[in-house]
């Protein structure tokens, strides 16, 4: 059964709780910048792990010093769904930890 759609009301209440992440088009996004790209490599494997964990997978991409965020659920139709909003707290739970602003 697929996941179902947020509602626009839902997702801007989900953006509140999650500083940095904006609502683009169809998507979730969030870019970090860390202190070096160790760092920024380090943040990106404990978000492919997060998204195993969860059994959701965003586009993820490295920078030299920045990482990249872009979320929706494609069995939603490319909408944005509760679990997209879940990924990303999970992942701002753990940004902090490796430098990322």
């Amino acid at each position: 059964m697929p996941t179902e759609p947020l509602s626009a009301h839902d997702v801007e209440a989900g953006l509140r709780e999650l500083p940095g992440w904006q609502l683009e088009g169809d998507r979730i996004t969030r870019a970090y910048r860390l202190p070096s790209h160790f760092a920024a490599a380090a943040l990106t494997m404990h978000v492919a792990r997060i998204q195993d964990e969860l059994n959701h997978h965003s586009d993820l991409t490295l920078g030299y010093n920045t990482v990249g965020l872009s979320v929706h659920t494609h069995d939603a139709g490319g909408a944005v769904t509760r679990k997209d909003i879940e990924l990303a707290g999970r992942v701002e739970a753990v940004a902090a930890g490796h430098g990322a602003e």
